[in-house]
């Protein structure tokens, strides 16, 4: 069976749905898996064992220059590659008319995708010929695309042991191992500010306060802060120079050189966003905050990981601005965080990460 992964994007959602890979081997032995994304989130899947083919796109280029002979020999390009894998089903994990397109092209004479309660756009049920209905037990965006990929193959994911991993060559892991060789010899920790949402952030002085009382109590560790773009970074700077010694700014990596790095870190902390995923998908601990998104959906699962909502009553609004932001972000308070960095560092498996 030759079956087709269309999730193109974002970065979190493409991490959320890497478990899908574990499954289907699992369910179907011998399956030869594609997947579709986009350009910005390749290295996530590149190298994947369990993934056969890699069919990338480049729509933000191609919405620029629509009409261009680069684009339409790019499309014609995807087109043509997707239908000489003879992909026996296209799984829609997406659920908006960009993916519902791409399902369509592929030539996939059945294309499995979500309801009309479960899309993100109603025009995507046009391309799909099997539309699954979402059950209580897949609120988690994880389950709800290994409920799609499920039910063609006849068996449900609950009660199955499902990992997710992200590949990374023996040199980004020796770089990741050169760059921790020049820390102290404590536990490694890696805060992360940023995120797409300014509903989704904590502030400044958060950080700062979190980052002394990890080095108070674990004197000889070192604190890692991540930054994704120039303002990321800003802040990131600002944060270590209140902190002090013991607080080092990242510089720019790759994808699959932070995975690699975060493979090998004791503990991460951040919002919902990109980097606590990529922690989640390659086995390290988290603690990790949600005040505009919902941490039971979003948020790591499993003992590893620890997730703080915000405890007002409008949280997981999914609001993007709000007046009460500032009061959202006080509500995640560096003792819970604190919390639950010591519970995850007090369990028995911490001393095998």
């Amino acid at each position: 069976m030759k079956v087709l992964v269309v999730k193109v994007s974002a970065l979190g959602d493409v991490i959320h749905a890497l478990p899908v890979l574990d499954y289907l081997h699992q369910a179907a032995p011998g399956i030869e898996i594609g997947w579709v994304v986009e350009e910005g989130n390749r290295e996530i899947l590149e190298g994947h064992p369990l993934l056969s083919r890699l069919h990338v796109i480049r729509t933000k280029a191609w919405r620029r220059d629509p009409l261009s002979d680069t684009t339409r020999r790019e499309i014609a390009a995807v087109r043509r590659d997707m239908r000489e894998a003879a992909y026996d089903i296209a799984f829609d994990l997406q659920g908006n008319i960009k993916s519902g397109i791409i399902a369509w092209l592929s030539g996939a004479r059945r294309r499995y995708g979500f309801d009309r309660d479960g899309v993100r756009e109603t025009p995507n049920l046009l391309f799909t010929t099997n539309q699954v209905p979402l059950r209580r037990q897949d609120h988690h965006i994880s389950h709800r695309s290994l409920r799609v990929v499920s039910v063609p193959l006849g068996r449900d994911y609950t009660g199955m042991t499902i990992g997710s991993d992200i590949f990374t060559s023996p040199d980004d892991d020796a770089a990741a191992e050169a760059l921790l060789a020049t820390l102290d010899d404590g536990l490694v920790f890696l805060f992360h500010n940023g995120t797409t949402w300014a509903t989704k952030l904590w502030h400044e002085g958060g950080w700062i306060d979190l980052g002394r009382r990890v080095l108070e109590r674990f004197p000889d560790s070192s604190i890692l802060l991540s930054w994704g773009n120039e303002q990321e970074k800003e802040v990131a700077e600002n944060i270590a120079a209140a902190i002090g010694h013991g607080v080092r700014v990242l510089p720019r990596l790759t994808i699959k050189g932070f995975c690699a790095l975060l493979k090998k870190v004791d503990l991460v902390v951040g919002g919902d966003t990109g980097p606590i995923h990529m922690a989640a998908a390659v086995g390290t601990p988290t603690v990790s905050f949600y005040r505009a998104t919902d941490g039971a959906r979003n948020g790591p699962r499993g003992n590893l990981h620890v997730v703080l909502q915000s405890p007002l009553d409008c949280t997981a609004c999914l609001r993007k601005a709000c007046d009460k932001d500032a009061s959202c972000r006080a509500s995640i308070t560096a003792d819970r965080l604190m919390d639950g960095i010591e519970r995850l560092l007090a369990l028995p498996f911490q001393s095998d990460v």
